[in-house]
């Protein structure tokens, strides 16, 4: 039965209500009297009847109780049942006070009758409306699969879930259960359903019945407890639900559809992030911002942090029109921030680079922009040198020219021991940032961390398209791990250690567990409601060129001093000199324009001497170096 399918008339509502009327009035004369009505109260009883009737049915009328679809009949319905009947009561009052005025001191409807008519009546109405709502989804239900749900919450949120499951004629939802940590609601029934601790999941999925759906309601559920749910869920082949925020329902209302799957954020998010407000208030207020890169994943959430804290301006500077046109609708629209302006521009460009500078005397860096694909880097080196070390070296000289008090450099993990080229330029970049803080005023501060969620080419979004299209999943190696972060996330120690630094610290984040891709893959496929191997094939497809299975935070060589920030630390790297770098940045720019791949990464190489390629036809360079060294050694 569709969910527009013809209710019952209203008139027949009407006339019912009115009938229940006669009836209540007339059976709360019959037990006043003790069933044995006194023949001087017969007249009596035929009057009260037409008077209470009538003053019943025009208040049936101008209320419109009658007009309410009895299988959606709620609480909100019956409590205006309940006024319209006092109103009807006390109009029957008020007309016994006539009648004893006017009348000699009779009664037309004895007080007792009045009480016993408005207690009966409210009975009947309410049960009438819950009978038929019962019959109706009864009727519902048993055309469709009963699906036990427990929600996750025991608040007003919960309640409006049990309801909005109740009216969804689609499918026969039962809430046998709702889960709370808050102690006070352990124990206790919400709707007549009851309210227990996480640790009765498990009963509850190996009852007789067992758990079909779990749903989450509540929003102040710690990542521990739901991580440790939905594990559980997804154990048993449950499906998990989240339930938006309300401010988020439409027109104030929750509809089914709006309830939508758990997504695999859900299970790699960690407790929030502790931001010294304060701090970072202090660094961004009042001041000129520039973030390049400002399109992409990371400088686009920085954009809309930096908002939070009144910035003067932000600037924002990327090559991707059409993504920085996206951004610019965002800020006007949603975050309702002018304080802003667009430049589409490349890093590369000095001239163009240069006059952005000169235009907004930006006080503060952030540098986002980068190429970031290892598979295309390693294909193409030179533009990996020209846009990450190249456009890293024109940004950071503009700062230290125009005084820029902070620059903060977006790094990456594969910078550490980098097996690959776009690895290699990030640490070369690092390098360049690092030695430029000994000569210039400016304080250069690099942070470094893994693979965001949900980051454009991330292996989280290439999965969910997989998944649409029915599979099959590809993953380059059934062991291979990786370190994730939520991008709000990253952006936030972001601005945390660009506001502690003193200048040439490298920062690294706390990332967590690393992540197996292929379990990460199996739970995606699992919350979308399929079977693994079964519904969706998982395919290895074997490592990428410049591709390693693990990745590192630190070079083995590296240890880390502690900050302030619990989840933010300091990495003691080996630094070089100025001059050495700027030599050797010389040399390897000469390459890029000799469109020669092997010299240019085997510069690379001699600048990172930690940089082994894997998977890659740069290999052969790192035989050759040693097979040299060894011949050294030798003599």
């Amino acid at each position: 039965m569709e969910s527009g399918s013809p209710s019952t008339p209203r008139w027949i509502i009407f006339v019912l209500d009115v009938f229940l009327s006669v009836f209540s009035i007339t059976f709360a004369f019959i037990l006043r009297y003790n069933f044995q009505i006194p023949e001087v109260q017969s007249n009596v009883l035929f009057y009260s009847v037409i008077v209470m009737v009538g003053l019943r049915s025009i208040s049936f009328a101008v209320s419109g109780v009658y007009a309410g679809i009895l299988r959606y009949a709620t609480l909100r319905d019956i409590e205006r049942i309940l006024l319209v009947l006092v109103l009807g009561s006390v109009g029957g009052f008020l007309v016994n006070l006539l009648t004893q005025r006017f009348m000699q001191g009779l009664s037309l409807i004895p007080f007792t009758v009045l009480c016993i008519d408005f207690i009966l009546l409210s009975l009947l109405m309410v049960s009438s409306r819950i009978l038929a709502k019962g019959i109706y989804w009864k009727m519902v239900a048993g055309n469709a699969e009963v699906q036990n749900v427990v929600v996750y919450g025991s608040g007003q949120t919960s309640l409006t879930v049990k309801l909005t499951l109740e009216r969804d004629n689609r499918m026969g939802y039962n809430v046998i259960g709702f889960l709370s940590h808050h102690k006070k609601s352990i124990g206790k029934k919400l709707d007549g359903v009851s309210v227990l601790a996480p640790s009765a999941f498990e009963s509850l999925i190996t009852s007789s019945d067992g758990v079909q759906i779990l749903m989450f309601a509540a929003s102040d559920v710690d990542s521990k407890t739901k991580k440790m749910l939905i594990d559980l869920a997804l154990l048993h082949d449950i499906r998990v639900l989240n339930v938006p925020r309300a401010e988020d329902w439409i027109n104030g209302k929750l509809s089914f559809n709006q309830i939508k799957a758990v997504n695999i954020e859900d299970l790699l998010e960690r407790a929030p992030i502790s931001l010294d407000v304060k701090n970072v208030k202090s660094q961004v207020q009042d001041k000129c911002i520039l973030v390049t890169g400002a399109a992409g994943s990371i400088g686009s959430e920085i954009v809309r942090q930096l908002t939070r804290f009144s910035p003067k301006r932000i600037v924002l500077v990327d090559q991707a029109e059409s993504p920085l046109y996206d951004i610019q609708l965002e800020l006007f629209e949603e975050y309702r921030f002018s304080r802003f302006d667009i430049e589409v521009c490349d890093v590369t460009k000095k001239e163009q680079m240069e006059r952005i500078f000169d235009e907004y005397q930006p006080q503060l860096v952030y540098h986002a922009a980068a190429y970031k694909h290892v598979p295309l880097m390693e294909s193409h080196p030179a533009q990996a040198v020209e846009n990450n070390v190249l456009g890293t070296k024109i940004v950071a000289d503009l700062a230290c020219k125009y005084e820029v008090e902070r620059f903060v450099m977006i790094s990456t993990d594969k910078a550490v021991n980098p097996t690959n080229v776009m690895g290699a330029s990030k640490r070369i970049a690092e390098i360049y940032v690092q030695s430029l803080n000994r000569i210039c005023n400016t304080r250069f501060i690099t942070t470094r961390f893994g693979n965001v969620l949900g980051s454009s080419g991330s292996v989280i979004p290439r999965f969910r398209k997989q998944i649409e299209v029915g599979g099959p999943i590809t993953v380059t190696h059934p062991e291979i791990t990786r370190y994730f972060m939520t991008i709000p996330e990253a952006c936030q120690l972001v601005l945390e250690a660009g506001s502690m630094g003193l200048g040439g610290e490298i920062f690294i984040f706390d990332m967590g567990e690393s992540v197996k891709i292929a379990d990460l893959a199996r739970k995606m496929i699992r919350l979308a409601g399929f079977v693994p191997e079964k519904e969706i094939k998982i395919e290895y497809t074997g490592l990428r060129p410049g591709e390693k299975l693990f990745e590192e935070l630190l070079n083995v060589k590296e240890n880390t001093l502690p900050t302030y920030h619990s989840r933010i630390m300091i990495a003691k790297v080996r630094e070089y000199e100025h001059d050495w770098v700027v030599e050797n940045l010389n040399a390897l720019f000469k390459l890029t324009d000799e469109n020669s791949k092997h010299p240019l990464v085997a510069k690379m190489k001699e600048i990172v001497p930690e940089f082994i390629s894997q998977n890659s036809e740069f290999e052969k360079l790192d035989r050759k170096a040693k097979v040299v060294y060894l011949q050294k050694k030798q003599a």
